[in-house]
């Protein structure tokens, strides 16, 4: 599921983009955060803050970040990775739900430094979510980057954070860990082996071809040609639409794809089942404490005919309280059912048991 690719010398600039891949819809709007929401870790409860930095953000079912920027040129982004590993988060742990995970580093860093001494110090666990598709529970790993063209990937495979901390780490896929794709990566022509640039869509593939094309950039003479030059990067590493394969998410069709200027401050995203691209110049927005949560309906209004396209800074709109109640009703419900994982598979089982019984 997705990939992500940084380009921290384009030109002055630092250029991020990433490709979603999923079995379906996530019905992805975009939303703006202020600074000073007061939010808590989804978890054991034990984890409050309140926001220093405003974000715009790219949701899935309006419930979770799964990418986005803040107001400092802070990125993230939410991919998925087959080997992860959470562990069983002690109650004395400091805990992040997967729903809040990149949240929370969008609210408190304004540079990967930061994040990646916070995540080592506070040896922060990861609380599994309940799948809300009821296909499979998440299993997921996050990229960082900011606006000096720092890099870090965090993975849990063991419970605990490994973190991969390098400007010169630009690409990041799925399955397999990271420290593999590194080593797989060196095979290929171009990149230190002699293998041709594979094609496929697999993972491994996909970091290969991103990682190539990266290396071989001509320096952009505009913002325009930058952004543009990373679009192509990662369409060519997206995925067609096809025939979902059983149990595997990351094996699935591209959905959308951002491209964001961490330097400049400005978030595209393009739908690939929408038309037209939208893009965000954060100049153009407040994020300051007391401003409103805002919304930009790409569902809704990403037409073909006079919808949603080009400089939508000013096009978001207020969500009212039963709205936001909804979503936060919605994304603690998810949170409550995955703190109770264990009970509900005891009761299934349960339930099951009986249902034999009364069957002989």
């Amino acid at each position: 599921m997705c990939t992500r690719v940084l380009w921290p010398d384009a030109n002055g600039a630092v250029i991020v983009g990433r490709n979603m891949d999923f079995h379906m819809d996530l019905l992805t709007n975009l939303w703006k955060m202020p600074r000073g929401i007061e939010r808590k870790d989804g978890a054991n409860g034990k984890l409050t803050w309140k926001a220093k930095y405003g974000s715009v953000i790219a949701t899935a079912f309006d419930l979770i970040a799964t990418d986005g920027m803040n107001e400092e040129g802070l990125a993230g982004h939410i991919l998925w990775l087959a080997e992860s590993n959470y562990g069983k988060p002690e109650d004395s742990d400091v805990q992040l739900s997967q729903s809040i995970w990149l949240q929370y580093y969008l609210d408190n860093f304004a540079t990967v430094a930061e994040a990646v001494e916070w995540t080592k110090s506070s040896d922060v666990r990861i609380a599994q979510l309940f799948d809300p598709t009821g296909h499979l529970v998440p299993t997921l790993h996050l990229a960082i980057n900011d606006a000096t063209g720092d890099s870090a990937i965090i993975e849990y495979t063991q419970g605990s954070a490994t973190v991969y901390h390098n400007r010169d780490y630009k690409v990041m896929t799925n399955s397999p860990t990271f420290d593999k794709q590194l080593e797989l990566v060196k095979e290929i022509d171009g990149l230190g082996g002699d293998k041709p640039l594979p094609g496929s869509t697999l993972a491994s593939d996909r970091f290969a071809r991103a990682s190539y094309y990266i290396e071989h950039q001509v320096q952009p003479k505009t913002e325009l040609q930058a952004m543009a030059a990373m679009f192509s990067i990662i369409r060519n590493a997206a995925q067609p639409f096809r025939t979902p394969e059983p149990g595997k998410p990351d094996a699935s069709q591209t959905i959308w794809q951002v491209v964001a200027d961490m330097t400049n401050k400005r978030y595209a995203f393009e739908s690939t089942t929408r038309p037209n691209i939208v893009w965000i110049d954060f100049e153009k927005m407040s994020f300051h404490e007391g401003t409103e949560i805002l919304k930009l309906d790409l569902i809704g209004k990403l037409s073909l005919e006079g919808g949603l396209a080009g400089d939508c800074s000013h096009k978001f709109e207020a969500v009212d309280d039963l709205g936001l109640g909804l979503v936060d009703t919605g994304r603690e419900a998810l949170e409550f059912v995955a703190r109770k994982q264990d009970e509900f598979a005891q009761l299934a089982k349960g339930f099951k048991a009986l249902k034999l019984a009364k069957a002989s």
